[in-house]
This record gives structure tokens, C-alpha cells and sequence, in this order.
């Protein structure tokens, strides 16, 4: 049991070290949310349109 305490916390130094890299990927998230829009992971609701993407093309960014 002592070895996952472990393994988790070289897991979690692992996912602080590489930070800068999730800037990059969510760019289109934080472009799509300042335009007051919205991130789905299905189709956009009826009266809405797609508008682009979010967290590097694996969400629709939804608008009005």
C-alpha cells in the first residue's frame, strides 16, 4: 500500500511540471468562453450554432 502513495505522488509532480503545455491546448477554450460562449460535448442545442471548437477540437464551442 505504501508504493501507491508513492506512484500517486510522482504522478501529481509530473502533471504540475507540465503546466505551460496546457495553456497551448486550451487557448480555443478561453477564446470561446470571452466571446460568452459555451464548450458541449454533443451537438449544440437548437437555437444554437457552432462556432468553433474547445479543448483542442474535442468540444464544439456553442453560440447563440
Amino acid at each position: 500500500m505504501r508504493i501507491l502513495y508513492l506512484l500517486f505522488a510522482v504522478l501529481v509532480l509530473l502533471f504540475q511540471a507540465n503546466q505551460g503545455y496546457a495553456q497551448e491546448f486550451l487557448a480555443d477554450t478561453l477564446e470561446c468562453k470571452a466571446r460568452g460562449n459555451f464548450c458541449i460535448l454533443t451537438a449544440c442545442p437548437p437555437t444554437f450554432s457552432v462556432s468553433g471548437t474547445c479543448h483542442g477540437g474535442f468540444l464544439k464551442c456553442c453560440q447563440k
